[in-house]
């Protein structure tokens, strides 16, 4: 009994050990990605950094209006949360891009978001 009781605490050791290894190399490696979003979430913020409360609303309802939001939104020729021409993104469908392409966008054909969301009220698109 004695052996059998031995033998069971070398294997729960062996298993802690090898969790616990598992566990560590997966917690080192979760900050890297956690940096990694952090870094594209505030170049987002910077890039809508000069957008007024209103453009700020008026850009977050376009996005939902036109792919709920999401930055891998596909229809036909149109990518992503804004559904911009892909080639207007220059293929590069970056969060990051995505922000500054649209932002560039609407204020050359706009003026501002709000007056695209304007836009859209009257012809359900933009």
């Amino acid at each position: 009994m004695s052996k059998l009781r031995n033998g069971f605490i070398v294997l729960l050791a062996v298993f802690g050990f090898a969790f616990g290894s598992l566990s560590s190399v997966s917690t080192e490696a979760q900050p890297v990605r956690t940096a990694e979003a952090a870094t594209t979430a505030q170049q987002i913020t910077k890039i809508n950094s000069t957008l007024s409360a209103k453009n700020k609303a008026a850009k977050k309802w376009i996005a939902m209006r036109e792919s709920g939001r999401s930055y891998t939104a596909k229809n036909g020729n149109c990518y992503g949360r804004y559904q911009l021409l892909r080639s207007y993104l220059h293929y590069n469908y970056t969060k990051v891009n995505q922000e500054k392409t649209a932002n560039k966008y609407v204020a050359g054909r706009y003026g501002s978001w709000t007056k695209a969301k304007s836009f859209w009220l009257s012809h359900h698109w933009y």
